[in-house]
């Protein structure tokens, strides 16, 4: 009996000191060796990949905004975003998509309105938007509805806008564009973008010295 009670006591102990050196292994040691490896090697990646303007963080430059006016470039649309019915102390945004067919009424809807206020709002004298220059990700919205980035195409297509509401020449817009285009991942992954966060950014800077 005795035996018994020691033997169980002694496993007893083995397993918590396990857990003991488990947990600060593993809940201690390896996450502060992580955070410091990200903090020394990845530093602005590991803090969210904030983007800075005049010395404060306005945004990420991985999520994209909405509510930009037409004075500055436009993002995708962002219609699978709902607001948080769980916790709404916090009002949080939730990611997503639409979930809709392509054949589905809403959603040829959503494209059309969205077709026709582009033609609208880039169409200024002496440029004329038509429904066959609006490319697909000035209509529909990403997976996340989240996409911080648009395509050069749509880019272009905003720049005569921008242009006549900042008085700017199109030549100084366009090369706005041009400079914050990004290319294909290692020359082959992915598709040519612009992040309009960070272009809208260097607008602003630029309409401060012009």
């Amino acid at each position: 009996m005795n035996n018994s009670v020691t033997n169980t006591a002694r496993l007893l102990w083995a397993g918590l000191r396990a857990l003991l050196v488990l947990t600060l292994v593993t809940g201690v040691v390896y996450p502060l060796v992580v955070t410091g490896i990200a903090q020394a090697a990845f530093h602005n990646k590991a803090n969210g990949s904030e983007t800075k303007a005049e010395g404060k963080v306005v945004g990420s430059s991985l999520i994209g905004q909405q509510g930009y006016s037409l004075d500055y470039f436009q993002g995708r649309p962002a219609n699978g975003l709902g607001t948080n019915s769980v916790n709404t102390r916090y009002k949080l945004i939730l990611s997503g998509a639409t979930n809709l067919a392509a054949d589905n009424k809403v959603l040829i809807k959503q494209v059309k309105d969205a077709q026709a206020a582009v033609v609208k709002d880039n169409s200024v004298p002496g440029y004329t938007v038509t429904p066959s220059q609006v490319p697909a990700d000035a209509v529909t919205s990403s997976g996340s509805g989240l996409d911080p980035d648009i395509s050069p195409a749509y880019a272009e297509l905003q720049v005569h806008r921008v242009a006549a509401k900042n008085d700017l020449s199109v030549a100084q817009v366009e090369k706005l564009v041009k400079d914050h285009t990004t290319g294909r991942t290692l020359g082959f992954i992915g598709e040519p973008r612009v992040n309009v966060l960070e272009l809208n950014i260097a607008l602003k800077d630029l309409t401060k010295g012009s």
